[in-house]
């Protein structure tokens, strides 16, 4: 909105001190910091009355709807903590957006109804949770089904999209460690769409199995979310991204914003959220950030990327996947619990050093991530 604002102003600026003030406000780095601020600024000032209020209504996790009596006794000091207040997170970054990205740009809507349609997805399934007792949520068939649908009108927007600006390489799959064009892929629409599926949907529930320790989810967001902020301005400038062979992807740039204000948004959230948390995100906000993170990623052709920089949702989705397999054919486990995280409390590891050591990994991935830019 005030980057509107200021190209409305602008004819009518006769002071040139003002109008080269007001200027920054085109650029995206500076958008794209003060979203990150006004999206911590939101959640910081806002958290306190908005976990008020969550226990004013006697919204608080459940530890007990575990299959694990050795999990549910590690964390029943957790019993009765504020749930479901990854609806901060939604609210703080559509907010941020609303002032410092364009309203108009096609990724940047796209992605905050991303948000806000799995944030009510999230908000569905905790609330079931809450509210009857003999229930885990949204089975996970229901869960599924309103995630993929998401994901396939994504993928049929974009591919409109595409088509609308004539873009050939809208389906193309940009790899990594690759700098000759000659090595990248089109992806005909019948296999983009499945595969726009995966890495959204997948990226939704990676982020949502990663969301079981203080502070855990949230600090790894933080760091994916900055990665691709810095993706996300190189895709959309056409001198960056032709030096570092990155496809560019015009207008795409606005989506550095957008990662700025999830970023600062899951910071706020994490003020609150670390060990020992006063509130928890539950699926209102896991679903959303996983999903956030993987729409980014297939706007700006790094589908591939994303499997690096979210090493860690990666693992803990895979730790899940194998974990189930190997005890379905064999009747014996692989890790001690899964998702991974609670492999190394069992192993008796303190859910802060664990939470703290994941966090460490997340921001060397990111980094390597952004490094890989230079790699190829």
């Amino acid at each position: 909105m005030l980057f509107k604002l200021f190209l409305l102003l602008e004819p009518h600026m006769k002071d040139v001190r003002t109008l080269k003030l007001l200027n920054i406000f085109k650029y995206l780095t500076f958008r794209a910091a003060f979203a990150a601020i006004t999206a911590f600024a939101v959640c910081v000032i806002v958290g306190p009355f908005f976990i008020a209020y969550l226990r004013r209504r006697k919204i608080g996790e459940r530890t007990d709807k575990t299959d694990s009596q050795f999990l549910a006794d590690l964390h029943k000091d957790k019993a009765n903590t504020p749930t479901m207040g990854g609806a901060l997170i939604v609210i703080a970054t559509v907010v941020s957006c609303f002032f410092w990205a364009d309203p108009l740009n096609f990724y940047v809507l796209v992605a905050c109804l991303c948000v806000i349609y799995l944030g009510m997805v999230g908000f569905v399934d905790d609330n079931i949770k809450l509210t009857d007792p003999s229930k885990k949520g949204l089975t996970v068939k229901v869960k599924f089904v309103a995630q993929i649908l998401l994901a396939i009108v994504v993928a049929l927007t974009l591919s409109r999209h595409y088509e609308a600006i004539q873009a050939e390489w809208g389906t193309l799959l940009q790899l990594p460690f690759v700098s000759n064009a000659k090595f990248q892929y089109l992806m005909p629409l019948a296999i983009f769409i499945p595969f726009v599926v995966i890495v959204i949907v997948g990226s939704s529930n990676a982020v949502n199995l990663t969301d079981g320790l203080d502070g855990l989810a949230p600090g790894c967001t933080v760091m994916a979310a900055g990665a691709f902020a810095v993706l996300s301005y190189v895709a959309g400038n056409a001198v960056f991204s032709r030096y570092l062979f990155v496809q560019y992807v015009p207008g795409a740039g606005e989506l550095a914003v957008f990662c700025g204000a999830l970023a600062g948004a899951t910071l706020g959230f994490l003020w609150f959220n670390c060990h020992p948390a006063e509130v928890f995100m539950g699926d209102t906000g896991s679903l959303p950030l996983g999903g956030a993170i993987g729409f980014v990623a297939v706007a700006i052709k790094q589908e591939l990327l994303l499997a690096i920089i979210g090493g860690i949702f990666v693992a803990e989705a895979v730790s899940v996947i194998v974990q189930v397999f190997h005890y379905k054919c064999t009747k014996r486990r692989v890790f001690r619990c899964a998702p991974l995280h609670h492999h190394f409390q069992f192993g008796g590891l303190a859910e802060s050093k664990v939470t703290i050591r994941f966090w460490i990994i997340a921001a060397i991935l990111a980094a390597f991530g952004l490094a890989t830019l230079k790699l190829r």
